[in-house]
């Protein structure tokens, strides 16, 4: 009988590879990009609700599967390009074992809850082809690290790194560029121009609008002269420039990045997403720093937002804080583009939810938004995969002290600051009236409105 039963176990044994493999070839597998390691194995496809996704598999597979969410948003409609270039970019992960997996969601436009969904479509596809993973790793970059933190105060994960985060959320993340939209239309008067169809600013744009980015950062030539050596620039214009940048805090280098997307991303927000609501305010900011304040706030558009707006904005994107589980952050300390002080407003919101055991934040010192060194990104990964694993909590110390030995293979150089912390979001962004304290929502408070208010949110 033993003999038997253990003929059974073997044979059991042998059909499962198969059974796994067949269900691995289910998905269609594609050529991996160049960046990936030699023996992985690429699949992609369009899932039942449109979205696109890119997995890849190494041959030394360590059972960890780090699932992404990327950044944005992308105002176009998906594309299988989009996921394959952020397996490109974080090859890395592939390069050190880990499996991974990325959606390019199911539309274009604004909506974490949306993103939330078809990157957990995306963990199910993946279970359902090879297996449930060991560990389950959830990365999320600029947007997508909003994306990732409200995840994982929603579903289950093993672990969660945030990078270069979005992690103000909406409702108080994108105030610099309320600003910045005001402010320009101040100096410059020309988005819209006096002869055109007028629309309060808060907009963004309006929405018959066919204006392009071209088209938009053509006006900010016209009125900054930012195209042109500063040698070139009319005296209008070097002035413009100037109070621009001193009063809204954005560098010179991502002023048409944030003004496309305080017009168009607005847009987006505002007539397909809310209905038309506003969502933002500006009627208490003093804003400061021009060369006369007093006129520039005497001057100024001015706006209250749409209570409802800002309930369904923050229901969908907001963070609570209430994580679970590890979380490991890290940004880049002159971040144009996510501001470095988006790190204090998460840390407030874990904080004063009860959570800060749970949470590492680390920095670097590096000035671009889009991507870190490699070896960071395979030194937070390992330590945050250690963290989950043991139990052993890091320290940026000890991040930065693991991560030169990942260096001798990427050589993309370490720029750890351990001792660096940030000054609070306040001090870069100016609050408004009601929106002092973190979290910008409470668990309790999304619950109320979930029962209240059946059809709180952005739809999918």
């Amino acid at each position: 009988m033993k003999t038997v039963s253990l003929i059974a176990a073997l044979l059991v044994g042998l059909t499962a590879v198969p059974a796994a493999a067949a269900a691995a070839d289910q998905l269609p597998a594609v050529a991996c990009p160049d960046t990936i390691p030699a023996e992985t194995t690429c699949y992609g496809g369009k899932d039942s609700n449109g979205a696109y996704y890119s997995i890849a598999v190494p041959r030394n597979w360590n059972g960890i599967l780090v699932l992404h969410a990327h950044g944005g948003p992308d105002l176009g409609a998906p594309t299988q390009e989009r996921s394959v270039d952020d397996l490109k970019r974080w090859s890395v992960m592939v390069s050190e074992g880990y499996a991974w997996a990325g959606s390019s969601y199911r539309r274009g436009g604004y909506g974490t809850q949306m993103a939330i969904l078809d990157t957990e479509n995306l963990r199910a596809q993946f279970t359902r082809s090879f297996g449930k993973p060991k560990t389950t790793l959830l990365h999320g970059q600029s947007w997508g690290g909003n994306i990732a933190a409200k995840a994982a105060e929603q579903y289950k994960y093993d672990g969660v790194l945030l990078t270069n985060g979005v992690l103000a959320g909406a409702t108080r993340g994108y105030n610099y560029r309320v600003d910045l939209r005001v402010v320009y239309q101040y100096y410059c008067g020309n988005h819209p121009r006096p002869s055109e169809p007028q629309y309060p600013l808060w907009m963004g744009l309006r929405k018959d609008s066919t204006m392009t980015s071209s088209g938009l950062r053509a006006r900010l030539q016209e009125c900054t002269g930012i195209e042109s050596q500063p040698q070139e620039r009319t005296a209008q214009q070097a002035q413009n420039l100037k109070d621009i940048l001193a009063v809204t805090g954005v560098p010179e280098r991502t002023l048409a990045s944030h003004l496309n997307f305080a017009t168009f991303t607005f847009r987006d927000i505002v007539h397909n997403r809310l209905g038309g609501r506003n969502p933002f305010t500006n009627l208490d900011v003093w804003y400061s720093g021009s060369h006369d304040d007093v006129a520039l706030n005497l001057g100024v558009e001015r706006f209250l937002a749409d209570q409802s707006a800002v309930r369904d904005l923050s229901y969908d994107s907001d963070l609570t804080g209430e994580i679970k589980v590890p979380v490991l952050t890290m940004h880049a300390i002159n971040d144009p583009t996510a501001f470095v002080e988006h790190e204090s407003a998460y840390k407030a919101s874990v904080t004063n939810a009860g959570r800060a055991r749970y949470l590492v934040q680390t920095f670097t010192q590096e000035s671009e938004h889009s991507s870190l060194s490699n070896s960071e990104y395979a030194a937070a990964v390992s330590a945050l995969s250690t963290w989950v694993h043991t139990g052993r909590k890091p320290t940026p110390a000890s991040i930065a002290a693991a991560c030169p030995a990942f260096d001798e293979k990427y050589l993309k150089g370490c720029f750890f600051e351990p001792g660096f912390q940030p000054n609070s979001y306040e001090s870069r962004v100016r609050p408004r009236i009601g929106a002092y304290g973190w979290p910008a929502l409470t668990e309790f408070q999304a619950k109320i409105w979930q029962r209240f208010y059946p059809n709180v949110g952005i739809a999918p």
